[in-house]
C-alpha cells in the first residue's frame, strides 16, 4: 500500500508539473528519491540479503531428499536371452537428515545473516539521506543562483542608468572623459556579471533536473525564510553554555540514528559473532538420518513392508593447527572492528561539531549581512541622489553600487548557506522532519 501511495504521489507530481505548476522542495525530494538509481540498487541488495537470511534459516531445518533406481536384464544365469520386462525392478528411497548438535553454530550464523541485512538497511538509509541532502543543496543552489541573477539584473540596470546620465553630462561638458570611461567600464562589468549569473543558474537548474529526473527546467517555489527567523536569531546569539547543551542534544539524537555509526556498531557485533563462531569449530557435530523406501519388481510386485534405517553420524575436528589459525584471524578482525568503531565515532563527533559550528556561523552571517545590506542600501540611495544632483562623482556612485551588489550577494549566500547547513545536520541525525530538527536546535 505504501508503494502504491508513493507511486500515485509521483504521478500526481509529474502531472502537476506538466500542467505548468511550480515544484516546491518537498516535491523535488520525492522526485529525487524516486529517480535515484542508487536507492533502487540498495533495495535490491536488501532483498538479496533477506533471501540469504532465509537460506540460513532453511539450513537449520531437516533436509529431505529422494532417490530412485531401476534395473532389468536381458540375459539369464546360463547366458540365455530373456524378456527384459520380466526382470524389471525398481526401488525408491526417501531420507530425512537433521543436525542434532553442532555447538550452536547455526544460531550464530543466523545472527550474522541478520546483522548483514540490518547493515544493508543502514547503508540504504545513509544513501536515502545522501539523496535528500543532494537535492536540498541543488534546490537551494538553484534558488541562490536565481536570486544572484536578479541582483545582477538590478545592478546592471543601475549601471545603465548611471551611464546614460554620464553621457548627458559628457555632452553638456559637465563630465570629463575619464569619469565617463569609468561609468562605461562599470556598465560592461555589470553586464559580464549578469551573463555569468545566467550561466550559473542554467548549470544549477541542470544539476537539479538530473536529480529529480524531469526533462525540462521546472519553476521552483521560493523558500519562506520567515519560518527560520526564530532559530536564526537563537543560534546567532547562542552562548557557550547553550552551545554545549545543544551539542549534547544533537549527539544524543545522532548516537542512536546515524546510519554510519550504527553500521560500525553492527560490524563490531558481526566480528564478535564470527570470533565466537571460530571457537565453536572445536566442537564436534552430530546429525541423524532417517530413511525409508519400497521395492517393486515385475515378478513380485510391491514389497509387503518398506525398508527403513536410522543412522547417526558425527564429525570431530583434529586439525587443531588450522582451527587455531582461523581463531587468531577472527580475533584480529574483531580487534580491528573495535578500532574502526572508535574511529567512526570520533569522525561522526567531528562532523557534528563542525556542522553545528558552521550552522551557528551561518546564522550569525545572516543577521550580520542583513544589517549591513540595510546600511549599504541606504548609502546607495543617498549617493545616487547626490549623483543625480551632480554632487557626487561617477567614482562615488560606482563604489556605492559595487558595495551594494557585494553585500547583496553576501546576504544571499549566507541565507541559503544556512539552509544547507541545516540539511547537513538533518542528514547526520537521520531526521526526515526538518521541523523536528528546528525544535531540537531550539531546545523545545
Amino acid at each position: 500500500m505504501k508503494r502504491v501511495i508513493f507511486l500515485a504521489c509521483i504521478l500526481a507530481l509529474v502531472s502537476a508539473w506538466l500542467s505548468g505548476e511550480t515544484i516546491d522542495l518537498e516535491q523535488a525530494r520525492v522526485l529525487a528519491l524516486a529517480n535515484s538509481r542508487s536507492l533502487a540498487r540498495y533495495n535490491l541488495n536488501i532483498r538479496s540479503s533477506e533471501l540469504n537470511e532465509k537460506e540460513q534459516l532453511y539450513s537449520m531445518l531437516p533436509s529431505v531428499s529422494a532417490s530412485y533406481s531401476a534395473s532389468m536384464s536381458y540375459l539369464d544365469s546360463n547366458w540365455g536371452l530373456v524378456n527384459p520386462l520380466d526382470t524389471l525392478s525398481a526401488r525408491a528411497t526417501i531420507s530425512v537428515t537433521q543436525t542434532i548438535f553442532q555447538g550452536g553454530r547455526s544460531f550464530i550464523q543466523k545472527a550474522i545473516r541478520e546483522i548483514t541485512t540490518e547493515s544493508v538497511r543502514n547503508e540504504a538509509m545513509a544513501e536515502y539521506f545522501n539523496v535528500l541532502d543532494s537535492v536540498d543543496n541543488a534546490y537551494y543552489s538553484a534558488l541562490e543562483a536565481a536570486a544572484s541573477l536578479e541582483a545582477a539584473e538590478s545592478s546592471l540596470q543601475a549601471a545603465a542608468l548611471s551611464l546614460s546620465m554620464a553621457e548627458i553630462r559628457l555632452a553638456n561638458g559637465m563630465l570629463n572623459q575619464g569619469d565617463y570611461m569609468r561609468a562605461l567600464a562599470d556598465k560592461e562589468s555589470r553586464e559580464s556579471s549578469r551573463n555569468q549569473a545566467r550561466r550559473s543558474l542554467a548549470l544549477s537548474i541542470s544539476r537539479l533536473n538530473n536529480l529529480i529526473g524531469l526533462g525540462q527546467a521546472p519553476e521552483l517555489s521560493q523558500i519562506d525564510f520567515s519560518a527560520y527567523e526564530e532559530v536564526i536569531r537563537y543560534l546567532a546569539g547562542i552562548s557557550d553554555e547553550e552551545a554545549g547543551a545543544l551539542y549534547a542534544r544533537l549527539w544524543n539524537a545522532i548516537a542512536y540514528a546515524n546510519p554510519s555509526l550504527m553500521n560500525a556498531a553492527l560490524t563490531r557485533q558481526q566480528a564478535e559473532y564470527n570470533y565466537t563462531l571460530s571457537k565453536r569449530d572445536y566442537v564436534p557435530t552430530i546429525s541423524a538420518t532417517v530413511s525409508g523406501g519400497f521395492n517393486w519388481s515385475t515378478a513380485g510386485g510391491f514389497s509387503t513392508s518398506p525398508s527403513g534405517s536410522i543412522s547417526l553420524t558425527g564429525r570431530i575436528p583434529l586439525d587443531f593447527w588450522v582451527l587455531s589459525n582461523n581463531l587468531e584471524k577472527s580475533k584480529n578482525t574483531y580487534d580491528s572492528a573495535l578500532i574502526n568503531f572508535v574511529d567512526r565515532q570520533i569522525s561522526v563527533e567531528t562532523d557534528l561539531y563542525s556542522s553545528m559550528i558552521n550552522t551557528i556561523a551561518q546564522a550569525e552571517s545572516v543577521l550580520s549581512s542583513r544589517r549591513t545590506l540595510d546600511y549599504v542600501e541606504r548609502n546607495n540611495e543617498y549617493v545616487m541622489e547626490r549623483y543625480r544632483l551632480s554632487q557626487a562623482s561617477v567614482s562615488d556612485y560606482v563604489d556605492a553600487s559595487s558595495l551594494l551588489i557585494t553585500n547583496r550577494n553576501s546576504y544571499i549566500r549566507s541565507s541559503y548557506g544556512f539552509l544547507q547547513s541545516l540539511s547537513k545536520l538533518r542528514s547526520l541525525a537521520a531526521m526526515d522532519d526538518e521541523e523536528k530538527l528546528i525544535r531540537l536546535l531550539l531546545g523545545n
